[in-house]
């Protein structure tokens, strides 16, 4: 599966425009997490097990983003981007999406 940020991908020619592909997930924190990152933010610099748990909601959205793709018949997603709201306090929505389409090298 190919996955670009552009509208187009370099050496390939779109041949079936499918439409709209997304996955999404839902993360929570933790209480370690919490406590953790409250002692990050005090010191400050990195906080690393948010770093952490905003890294696995990306992933899993991505990966939840191929699989819709592939069942759509696509073999390649285009303008992908993320998206992210917080549902309530320590709950976030990962969203990734793009527009999955069908093509063929040049």
């Amino acid at each position: 599966m190919l996955v670009a940020t552009t509208n187009d991908l370099a050496g390939y020619r779109i041949v079936r425009h499918i439409g709209m592909a997304r996955g999404v997930t839902v993360r929570s924190r933790n209480a370690v997490s919490d406590f953790v990152g409250g002692i990050h933010a005090m010191i400050g610099g990195r906080i690393t097990a948010y770093v952490k748990l905003a890294e696995m909601g990306r992933a899993e959205a991505y990966s939840e983003l191929v699989k819709h793709a592939q069942s759509l018949g696509a073999n390649a997603v285009i303008a992908v981007r993320y998206d992210a709201t917080e549902i309530m306090p320590g709950t976030t929505e990962v969203l990734c999406y793009g527009t999955a389409v069908v093509v063929e090298a040049i």
